[in-house]
């Protein structure tokens, strides 16, 4: 069972003192059957008032309030995790979804809502022809099914690291043939949600001691995937921009229905747009 011990900064330089505004940290991973958090800290200068919540979707969400003016602000977080998620996982999907098409429970279609809905405009229709393609037939297995769309993501769009804000629409990117892990993220969850399954974003971490996966650096990264409904074995992982399904070495913070909302750290500040000298994220991931 790998112990992992995460460090994200993220700092700001300004040209001259400003008045920061709250700012909105999504930082604290979440702990689920495969995770268990045994540490979390979080470092911030200048000082600030923390206020914890959730979100509607069991986030954890810190609140940073400021005082005092600053000409630098550093947000720093330290977890340890211990991750126990099996390489090869079994899932106990139930037998009226082990096949596709199913239908989803009363409770369960109402309870997901709008992650059954796709959230980018396609007025042609593009998407759901995209994806009909890898649909063998019907029936089908609903898992094989969904593997084959996370591998068909990969086999089609090229990975390229992306550093600048901001996430691709999915036929943006089909349309480039490049993206980044975001984009690889969005395209499959849309893709799912065209043929009716319940999907979310994931953003987290990537633990890659074997350094041959795609989406994390050298020291780590953020890194961003999906989990899709399946009735019976709940919510499953899939990482499209590594060809994998289940949670191994996945490290997730924070679960929404747009990647807009999984933002990190967001916040803003009084003053003028070329007030911001430098902006830099860091972020290690290692074995503890």
């Amino acid at each position: 069972m790998p112990s992992v011990t995460l460090t994200h900064t993220t700092s700001y330089r300004y040209h001259t003192a400003v008045s920061l505004g709250p700012h909105r940290l999504m930082l604290r991973p979440r702990e689920t059957r495969d995770l268990s958090l045994t540490s979390f800290d979080l470092e911030i200068s200048p000082e600030a008032r923390i206020d914890w919540s959730h979100d509607v979707a069991g986030n954890a969400i810190a609140t940073a309030q400021f005082d005092a003016l600053a000409e630098a602000l550093s947000i720093r977080s330290i977890a340890q995790v211990d991750l126990r998620a099996p390489v090869w996982p079994v899932f106990p999907i139930a037998a009226y979804a082990a096949s596709y098409p199913f239908q989803y429970t009363i409770d369960d279609q109402t309870d997901l809502g709008n992650l059954v809905m796709p959230q980018y405009a396609d007025d042609a229709g593009r998407l759901p022809h995209w994806v009909g393609a890898f649909v063998m037939g019907r029936p089908t297995d609903t898992l094989s099914l969904l593997k084959d769309i996370s591998n068909g993501v990969t086999a089609q769009i090229l990975y390229q690291s992306r550093e600048t804000e901001g996430t691709q629409g999915p036929l943006e990117t089909l349309d480039r043939g490049w993206g980044s892990c975001r984009d690889f993220a969005v395209l499959f969850a849309e893709a799912v949600r065209t043929l009716g399954f319940g999907a979310r974003i994931v953003s987290g971490y990537l633990f890659n001691p074997s350094g041959d996966e795609l989406g994390s650096a050298d020291a780590g990264s953020t890194h961003a995937w999906v989990e899709v409904f399946v009735p019976g074995a709940g919510w499953i992982s899939f990482d499209p921009t590594n060809r994998s399904f289940g949670s191994t070495n996945l490290i997730p913070v924070a679960v929404a229905r747009r990647i807009e909302q999984v933002a990190p750290v967001s916040g803003s500040f009084h003053g003028r747009s070329g007030d911001v000298l430098a902006m830099e994220v860091r972020v290690d991931v290692r074995d503890s």
